[in-house]
């Protein structure tokens, strides 16, 4: 009997889930006219405590996509969750974002908008207030404050 030595290229299931927060077309100017490129920014995390964030910029969209998740592997931050929620209100501001977040009642969910939800969902929060409190519109600030606003979390004694 003949072995068969082959590799199977099967793409292994990751830790990780990831969603893409924000895709914006970026242009530079060269002499023979526009350059076009993809800046992606992605939002990876294991509901179970890890989040973070990655930004990259590519002509093709799935290679960005595949380098702003390599990105955000590297900045991966613990997140402190008890019972589901976060433990105590954080008020946070990163450029001109302002952001509050407070603890919620268990049944309550996620009540949070854009870039927020994304990444609280990613990180295992199950019920969480969150109010984006500035007139910014930026998604990347946004979703820089969210991971500031969750690095000082504490625990109360």
């Amino acid at each position: 009997m003949a072995k068969q030595h082959f590799k199977e290229k099967t793409k292994e299931k990751s830790e990780f889930d990831q969603k893409t927060l924000d895709v914006a077309r970026v242009t530079r100017v060269v002499a023979g006219g526009r350059r076009f490129r993809f800046r992606i920014l992605v939002g990876i995390g294991n509901r179970k405590g890890k989040v973070g964030i990655g930004m990259a910029k590519s002509q093709d969209m799935s290679q960005g996509i595949e380098k702003a998740a390599h990105q955000a592997k590297k900045r991966l931050i613990s997140v402190l969750i008890k019972d589901g929620t976060i433990p105590h209100e954080v008020d946070v501001k990163f450029r001109a974002t302002k952001l509050i977040m407070k603890p919620a009642p268990v049944g309550r969910g996620i009540v949070a908008g854009g870039a927020v939800r994304i990444l609280c969902e990613l990180a295992g929060i199950e019920n969480i207030s969150a109010k984006i409190l500035s007139m910014s519109k930026n998604k990347i600030n946004i979703a820089k404050a969210t991971l500031k606003a969750l690095k000082k979390l504490k625990i109360k004694n």
